[in-house]
């Protein structure tokens, strides 16, 4: 496969997975609003969700003042944002129409038809939308177009591609969002085991579809320590730091069979040492190095493997 192909699929799988991230950071903040705050507090928190998507700097020289309206403009529609859903999705659909050839019909149907419909409501007045159906609207799309790729798409080094992509950016976008939660929003050590902080970590939960599936691994109470332990550790969990790594290490081991000694294999060989520090690691044993600590150290890892994936396999003649 040429290279130019490899990096549009790898990237339209990254951006299919930052396009839904964007919209369940704007979930946990409208979630978090819901709270008996101050005006200050709110903005403490939205601005936590800027930090976490790494755009803070860029919103404030653009917007000034936090408000949820401007939050909400700048995540979702923005297209001076690179991390927005409009940006991500139009790159992501750009992508596909560039490969158009390597993808089923039904996968750039829905990759298009998330495009259009994503351009109607850029042309809706912005007062007669709410967040949680600008959610709603990303994560629905994005899962179909992540369907449609898995149940038509030939098991060939493209689909490797677009699953590394997904894996890749999942890991990224979990760890970030436990960050968030950790170390942004709940700092000051009276409050870890308060109704706030449990509230908190139920937020983080539904904001990535796992509230249920949290409580049929755990049962009733929510900790810490057991959410932690199933976004991190759980191979169960499917967007859990072990289990994207998992992904992208079975992704890697897949093109490396298909090129052989054609192509170095240090993105590989990278992932599986994280993989396999992480596979020897408990939660008491990252809780005790800092669940910051740990999590910035991994957000690293995966930004590495990312430049390994593009040193490998997306700037020469794949």
């Amino acid at each position: 496969m040429l290279s130019r192909t490899a990096s549009n699929l790898f990237w339209m799988g990254r951006n299919l997975e930052r396009a839904e991230t964007a919209a369940r950071l704007l979930d946990v903040g409208q979630r978090i609003t819901l709270l008996p705050n101050t005006e200050l507090g709110y903005q403490n928190e939205w601005n936590s969700l800027l930090q976490a998507s790494g755009t803070s700097d860029l919103f404030r020289q653009k917007y000034g003042e936090i408000t949820q309206e401007k939050i909400e403009e700048f995540i979702f529609f923005d297209h001076d944002n690179p991390s927005s859903v409009a940006s991500c999705l139009e790159r992501a659909r750009e992508a596909g129409r560039i490969v158009r050839t390597a993808l089923t019909s039904q996968v750039w149907d829905a990759l298009n038809v998330a495009y259009q419909e994503l351009r109607k409501i850029e042309r809706r007045p912005r007062s007669s939308l709410d967040t949680a159906g600008l959610t709603d609207f990303t994560t629905s799309h994005t899962s179909t177009v992540r369907g449609a790729i898995n149940a038509t798409q030939l098991r060939n080094d493209g689909w490797h591609f677009m699953n590394l992509g997904y894996s890749i950016e999942r890991a990224d976008a979990t760890a970030r969002l436990l960050d968030v939660k950790y170390f942004v929003l709940l700092p000051r050590i009276e409050f870890v085991g308060s109704g706030l902080d449990s509230y908190q970590w139920q937020v983080i939960l539904r904001a990535l579809s796992a509230h249920r599936a949290y409580h049929w691994a755990y049962g009733g109470d929510i900790t810490a320590a057991q959410v932690a332990d199933f976004l991190i550790l759980n191979g169960e969990s499917p967007r859990a730091l072990i289990t994207s790594l998992y992904e992208a290490v079975w992704h890697l081991e897949g093109l490396a069979r298909r090129y052989g000694d054609s192509v170095p294999t240090e993105a590989r060989d990278k992932a599986r040492e994280v993989l396999t520090a992480l596979e020897s690691r408990n939660i008491e044993m990252i809780f005790d190095e800092g669940l910051h600590e740990f999590l910035s150290r991994f957000i690293r890892e995966m930004a590495t493997i990312s430049n390994l994936v593009h040193q490998d396999y997306l700037m020469g003649g794949v």
